[in-house]
């Protein structure tokens, strides 16, 4: 485990990466959170032991930072910090922080929390088992390349844009956005159940063939239903069925598979339905061609309240350019290979 120390004390910096390489862990340091995030962007690093009080940018929002970038994978942060009040932690927690150690600390302490920050990134294979079943089931058509990572890129910008300036401010937080990018890969996992006559289609469906294409999101949410009962409560299996039921609804009551309405419509499911939609419009299929970003804008917004919610097409109209920055990121991915 390679774990980066970031303080803007030299001493402290010598403590604790003395405390981390006796115990066996490769260290990076940064003296400040700018330096860090270089580090972190540069890949490597999974762990974060981070003080609360450094010039230019905090522990705190560090944080914030790192909850909202699209690092490939989960970063687990530790606050060292000289705030010991409930008031504070919140405030850490509510930034993205995974666990607290106060100074002065103890070395043994502040061990057996990066062993504990170590045993919960090992549950990462989880996230990884979950994105290779959506590819799987991607993988029978070709033509996608990189839908599922854009989606789920599309994903989380929403509902990040979302949780800043609309009535679901206090419904999404950073463990919110966490899901969507976890779980909107699934949206499509039903088509595993649709034959290749109908799936992979060079062209445009027949009615009849479309009724079976639209099957996919009840199917989808069948499967997840069933994981569920094995294993009632998890929060990523709820969101994960959640969106593959309802991802094809539309908020005037005209979409599939229940007819669902407005609010009725689960949150993230509106917000997949919009990242599904621009991704389909602006990628390139065998029966049309790439619609650039300002047309498949312009489409978004005339379905806006047909079959868009009004909300997420504001969070969308305000970062539309973190969109175009996604869609050109995995254009060039695909030229590249």
């Amino acid at each position: 485990m390679r774990v980066l120390i970031v303080d803007d004390n030299e001493v402290a910096l010598m403590v604790l990466h003395n405390a981390l390489t006796k115990a066996g862990y490769e260290v990076e340091s940064a003296k400040d959170g700018r330096q860090a995030l270089e580090i972190l962007r540069e890949g490597g690093c999974r762990l974060v032991i981070s003080d609360w009080e450094m010039p230019h940018l905090s522990g705190v929002e560090l944080c914030r930072i790192i909850r909202g970038e699209d690092f490939p994978g989960y970063i687990y942060v530790i606050l060292l910090t000289g705030h010991d009040a409930q008031m504070d932690k919140i405030e850490g927690l509510t930034a993205g922080a995974d666990d607290f150690v106060t100074k002065p600390f103890d070395a043994g302490e502040l061990l057996a929390r990066v062993r504990a920050g170590e045993r919960v990134l090992s549950l990462e294979t989880r996230e990884i088992a979950i994105f290779a079943m959506a590819k799987l089931a991607e993988s029978r058509d070709q033509e996608t390349g990189h839908h599922l990572e854009r989606v789920r890129s599309y994903s989380k910008t929403l509902a990040h844009s979302l949780s800043q300036n609309s009535k679901h401010a206090d419904q999404i937080d950073a463990e919110y956005i966490r899901l969507i990018y976890l779980t909107s890969p699934l949206h499509d996992i039903g088509k595993v159940g649709i034959p290749d006559s109908v799936l992979l289609k060079p062209g445009r469906l027949s009615d009849r063939e479309f009724e079976i294409m639209k099957t996919h999101a009840e199917l989808g949410a069948q499967t997840l239903n069933a994981a569920l009962r094995m294993f009632p409560g998890v929060k990523f299996l709820e969101m994960a069925r959640d969106i593959a039921a309802s991802h094809h609804e539309r908020v005037d009551g005209s979409g599939y598979p229940a007819g669902l309405r407005g609010d009725v419509i689960p949150l993230c499911g509106r917000i997949v339905a919009l990242a599904d939609v621009y991704d389909a419009l602006s990628s390139k299929r065998v029966y049309k061609n790439a619609f650039n970003h300002d047309i498949a804008k312009s489409i978004i917004l005339q379905e806006r309240g047909a079959h868009f919610d009004e909300e997420i097409v504001e969070a969308f109209l305000r970062c539309e350019d973190e969109f175009i920055a996604i869609r050109e990121k995995y254009t060039e991915y695909r030229a590249a290979a």
